[in-house]
């Protein structure tokens, strides 16, 4: 495996500053292997393998990596992948696929936290942020991953993006996106990604909730709904990767 850097044309490009994790693949003129298949889970396995979750609901098998790049760590990420046949898929189960994945690159993954009512602003920042609506702004396998914008201009000035739950006692799924320029306002609007790890919100009887999330936009305050999935809670979580020193 060799590292190399992804440059600002993945994904639109979503980020300049990823590194990713290349599998035996040099061929740097094909364009869909520099494009991203899909938006995963990677999920340790305690025999210290790792699946990629593709959605609520499917299962990924790499076949050519047998211990993930990041650890114990369990983190959203970006991959493109080929899929194939092996030992690991179910002739009668799609949800179970084997693939080879061609490059892999994580996604700056992170909790949750509290909110602290008036002290918000002083902790969390109050600068403005849009969320862009494309494919990788998306709740499922109980995280939510955003696709953010906002202005970046000092070279190299990290960014504060935190999630805040309990912004509304009597609704637990309501939540409040802050984003700490850390002072950096001016410069051009660029993109990142950042995902929350959302399966220690409360249970109902349906496995699915509908969170809402608000944020403070450049043209003002917005709230938009999506529908979360959660999974069971007998099923171990391992610790969120935080990662890219632009966002934090």
């Amino acid at each position: 495996m060799k590292r190399m850097k992804l440059t600002a044309y993945v994904l639109g490009l979503l980020t300049a500053g990823f590194t990713l994790q290349s599998c035996d693949n040099d061929d740097d003129d094909n364009w869909e292997l520099h494009r991203p298949t899909a938006l995963v889970t990677v999920r340790p396995q305690a025999d210290g393998k790792f699946t990629l979750q593709l959605d609520n609901s499917t299962t990924l098998f790499p076949s050519n990596m047998d211990k993930s790049p990041y650890g114990d760590k369990e983190v959203r990420a970006l991959v493109n992948y080929t899929e194939e046949y092996g030992d690991n898929v179910s002739p009668t189960d799609n949800r179970v696929r084997s693939v080879h994945i061609n490059w892999i690159d994580s996604i700056r993954t992170k909790m949750p936290v509290p909110t602290l009512g008036e002290e918000n602003d002083a902790k969390y920042g109050k600068d403005p942020i849009e969320i862009v609506r494309d494919w990788v702004t998306v709740a499922e396998d109980g995280y939510l991953t955003l696709r953010i914008r906002t202005t970046w201009g000092v070279v190299n000035t990290p960014h504060y993006i935190n999630l805040l739950t309990g912004v509304n006692p009597e609704n637990p799924y309501e939540l409040e996106l802050r984003h700490d320029a850390r002072g950096d306002v001016g410069g051009y609007f660029a993109d990142a990604l950042i995902a929350f790890n959302l399966n220690d919100l409360p249970r109902t009887d349906d496995k699915n909730v509908k969170i809402k999330l608000n944020w403070q936009s450049f043209s003002g305050k917005k709230s938009i709904e999506f529908e979360l999935y959660l999974r069971p809670q007998e099923e171990k979580e391992y610790p969120v990767m935080e990662h890219n020193k632009l966002v934090k």
